[in-house]
């Protein structure tokens, strides 16, 4: 196949997919769900931080997650502990989630009676980028045990998230991480990117992220009876 062929192909792919995107994000807006997807490298911590998300939320909203993975149900069945409704998609060979992936995980659930859908991406910070899912607000996370530079390696993903997430705030001393070089790399990608340091070992920065959420939520939707 051309190159020029390749180009045309994934237009048409991107084109699809920002339509469903639209769609999906029409639905949630007239439901007053607040969607929230999670993008990340593996072994970020994304799961372990929706896993207490979930557990801390669960007392005032209707929350549940959907969770991409090329294989196995292993961290589906790990967040279902909060007692939060969780839906796996196995994507196969595909590295990231797609919108259509999105709207077909919904069918025969009742996602509208919901405050907050968490979405779980693969663990990539390349393919998600493009892909737009219909989100309220996409979130990127980065580890301490990662290295400083996550932004300026990657800086689409962080061009096209609202908030920038440090994770395992808790080793930050012991991997020698530097957080001024941490955010300097953020400020130089997104210069008005907000960012919030979090433990979801220890809980350090927790509620800040709880604020942040139930903000975003007071600003989308009226509180569900």
């Amino acid at each position: 196949m051309s190159s020029t062929r390749l180009v045309e192909v994934r237009r048409n792919i991107l084109k699809q997919n920002d339509q469903v995107a639209r769609e999906l994000r029409d639905q949630f807006a007239a439901a007053e769900v607040t969607v929230i997807s999670l993008v990340s490298s593996p072994g970020a911590g994304k799961t372990r931080l929706l896993e207490e998300t979930l557990l801390r939320l669960r007392a005032q909203f209707a929350v549940a997650a959907l969770v991409g993975d090329l294989a196995t149900d292993n961290d589906a069945r790990r967040l279902a502990r909060s007692g939060a409704f969780v839906r796996q998609i196995v994507t196969g060979t595909v590295c990231h989630l797609e919108a259509a992936m999105v709207r077909d995980a919904l069918v025969g659930w009742d996602w509208q009676s919901l405050d907050f859908l968490f979405i779980e991406n693969v663990g990539n910070l390349v393919c998600p980028a493009t892909f737009d899912l219909g989100e309220s607000q996409r979130i990127v996370l980065f580890s301490v045990t990662e290295g400083e530079d996550k932004p300026l390696k990657y800086p689409t993903i962080f061009n096209t998230s609202d908030l920038a997430i440090i994770t395992k705030i808790d080793l930050a001393e012991v991997v020698e991480f530097n957080r001024a070089s941490a955010r300097e790399a953020v400020r130089r990608v997104r210069p008005d990117m907000p960012l919030l340091e979090i433990s979801a070992k220890t809980g350090q920065g927790m509620e800040e992220w709880q604020l942040y959420l139930e903000r975003e939520h007071g600003r989308r939707a009226t509180r569900k009876t």
